[in-house]
């Protein structure tokens, strides 16, 4: 069997290390030391100002939402997981939903300014498959309107655009660290700004908005995180570069392998380097792709349609709305196995089914 996807486990005897250290603090959540390593060496690697471990990618779009003071409505992507969605009407939000760009399959700039109205407080924004936004045109409309930004760097992590961390644009950005992801905490998330203030607020709404011994200064959560999955962080984080590479070079492979599919890649920002967190092409066609994974299926090398459907057609607690490029994409999209232990011979297995099944 090949997956579409399989965690990155580091050498067992380095990660228990980390246990024994816990095991002789006694100290297992409530960001402890290792948790608080974490966070300063994420910092240094990722090259940002401020940043913060927390308990899961989802908590942390929620957290950003409730620092920001953010109400009414968000202007969001349909093409993105949905914890993207979800966590907007958690919080009490609107989503208003606009088409992505056919190319870069994030939003689409020239549209969320047709989408704004005197009720839109936000925009949130994926960096789908980590390729990053227009960030310069969002900026640009944000500062005009007065609105807040988010991103959903959820699949960016490592990424730069010009040299610096796709994290540091907006107000505030938000990382997954699911063990799905190329580097992970088991589970676990990050939350990164630019403020100092907007830092300790997090801070403080990761506590349960507990200020003191006896006192709480405003409405928070549970997002802390524990040192068993801190450990994993820290265990993992060596082996960043080395995992990069290795996807990197599957990407190259798939791509002169299949050079011959009917289909296309996403188009990557043109001041950014694709960190490889998954292998998405899109078909000439739904019926394409679905014969493909119908007989790969068969064959035990399973691919994901990533994302699908469109978030603005499927959820049941939202009017449907039809965007037409979103919909098209999403019928038509569909991630390749990508991990750090799949082989060059398995790569060139899949990538010869593939063009077997197309030509048959």
């Amino acid at each position: 069997m090949i997956p579409v996807t399989q965690p990155f486990l580091p050498p067992k005897e380095e990660y228990e290390k980390y246990l024994d250290g816990i095991w002789k603090r006694n100290w297992l959540t409530n960001m402890g030391p290792l948790a608080s390593q974490l966070e300063m060496e994420l910092k240094d690697y990722l090259q940002v100002k401020h940043l913060l471990f927390v308990t899961n990618g989802t908590v942390a779009l929620q957290m950003a939402i409730k620092a920001l003071g953010i109400s009414g409505e968000i202007i969001t992507t349909p093409f993105s997981f949905v914890a993207t969605t979800s966590c907007i009407v958690w919080e009490g939000c609107t989503p208003v939903f606009v088409d992505i760009d056919p190319k870069s399959l994030c939003i689409d700039p020239k549209k969320i300014e047709e989408a704004i109205t005197e009720n839109t407080s936000a925009i949130l924004a994926t960096h789908v498959y980590g390729n990053p936004c227009n960030v310069e045109a969002i900026e640009a409309i944000a500062k005009k309107h007065d609105l807040k930004v988010i991103y959903d760097a959820a699949h960016a992590f490592g990424v730069e655009v010009k040299g610096k961390s796709v994290f540091e644009y907006g107000d505030i950005s938000t990382c997954s660290l699911h063990a799905t992801k190329l580097y992970h905490s088991v589970e676990g998330g990050l939350l990164i700004t630019k403020d100092p203030e907007l830092l300790k607020k997090l801070a403080s709404i990761r506590n349960f908005g507990i200020s003191g011994f006896d006192s709480f200064s405003e409405l928070g959560i549970n997002g802390k995180n524990s040192e068993f999955h801190a450990a994993m962080g820290l265990a993992n984080l060596k082996y960043v570069e080395e995992i990069h590479q290795k996807r990197k070079a599957i990407a190259q492979l798939y791509d002169r392998m299949l050079e011959g599919l009917r289909a296309v890649r996403p188009v990557w920002h043109k001041d950014s380097f694709e960190n490889y967190a998954y292998h998405a092409i899109v078909l000439d066609s739904e019926e394409l792709l679905l014969k493909l994974k119908a007989e790969m299926d068969k064959f035990e090398v399973f691919t994901r349609r990533y994302f699908y459907p469109s978030l603005s057609s499927a959820l049941p607690y939202l009017p449907k709305l039809e965007l037409p490029v979103t919909e098209d994409i999403s019928r038509r999209v569909l991630c390749l196995p990508m991990y750090f232990d799949l082989t060059f011979e398995e790569v060139e297995f899949i990538a010869r089914l593939m063009l077997r099944i197309q030509n048959n």
